[in-house]
């Protein structure tokens, strides 16, 4: 699938000398939804602002929708819809007046038809004469998202998009960003709830301590890493795991009456046969049996855990 934005040895080291980003190189595909996932200082924040144009790259080359972010600025910023974390907007401006003159900062033509589908999907028409001040924090986000949106752009970074956002409202903008995708436009977000990303991204992709450590598919990702846990509830405690289950990854908790056994789903389905008739044979009995799957917020921590 052709790439819409190309990110090559991008470094970040600011004036404190401390390296924001280290010889970053990613590819984002068109069309895509692609979730960037990292701890608080993972260096999200910072290259999204790269790639936005509102920091400047140590060194390194980025290009959005084949125009270089720094030989040709205004043509690269044109295709790019960046909503920022702050909420951060001219208070006493009406909600019609904002996003309009958004769209003007881009050199775009009045289009009221436009802007008025965009508040109209964003439940925000009904505002439109209202002034920023008078809005709710959920409203005054979904500001952000229009006045980012007014200009048409073909890629849209959401950066912490749902932060502080109640549980319907949070809803409504997964909706419309999923319309968004329909209609060809790339969505790259960051969010601290990995469940959206997990619920929502086409692909992957985890930055610690300034670096890229993966980038995959989300199925990919969750055959590859993810794991099944049996958990097995025993009639009688035991005082430690016999000898003759060595072979299989055991733990025995709550004071030696639970075993559980962590496995990969499809590589040892047959030894959760041979472990069960092993404890039949062991006179191990237990009265409950469930099993949990890994989610995608094991696996990043994991990840993070293992590389730092």
């Amino acid at each position: 699938m052709q790439s819409i934005i190309s990110v090559t040895n991008l470094t970040k080291t600011y004036a404190s000398g401390f390296q924001a980003l280290k010889n970053i190189n990613l590819e984002i595909r068109r069309g895509e939804i692609f979730a960037l996932l990292g701890p608080n200082g993972a260096g999200k924040t910072t290259l999204i602002g790269v790639v936005c144009g509102t920091v400047n790259p140590s060194s390194g080359t980025v290009v959005a929708d084949g125009h270089d972010i720094i030989r040709d600025y205004r043509a690269a910023r044109e295709k790019i819809g960046l909503v920022p974390q702050e909420l951060s907007t001219d208070m006493f401006e009406t909600v019609w007046d904002t996003v309009c003159f958004s769209r003007g900062l881009f050199g775009k033509p009045k289009n009221p038809q436009h802007i008025e589908k965009v508040l109209r999907e964003l439940s925000l028409w009904d505002k439109r004469s209202s002034k920023i001040m008078a809005l709710s924090g959920g409203m005054k986000r979904r500001v952000l998202i229009a006045k980012a949106l007014s200009h048409e752009p073909q890629i849209l970074f959401l950066d912490e998009p749902t932060a502080g956002v109640d549980v319907d409202l949070r809803r409504d903008m997964w909706q419309m960003v999923r319309s968004l995708r329909e209609t060809g436009v790339t969505i790259i977000l960051t969010t601290h709830y990995i469940e959206e990303a997990e619920q929502m991204a086409d692909r992957i992709g985890v930055i610690n301590n300034g670096e890229i450590i993966l980038v995959e598919e989300k199925t990919a990702l969750m055959e590859k890493l993810g794991k099944k846990e049996l958990i097995l509830q025993l009639q009688e405690p035991l005082s430690a795991l016999p000898a003759e289950l060595s072979e299989f990854e055991l733990a025995l908790t709550q004071e030696g009456k639970q075993i559980t056994y962590t496995f990969h789903a499809e590589r040892d389905r047959s030894k959760m046969s041979l472990l069960l008739r092993k404890l039949a044979e062991l006179d191990i009995e237990f009265k409950d049996l469930q099993t949990r799957e890994s989610s995608l917020e094991d696996i990043f921590v994991n990840l993070v855990r293992s590389k730092s």
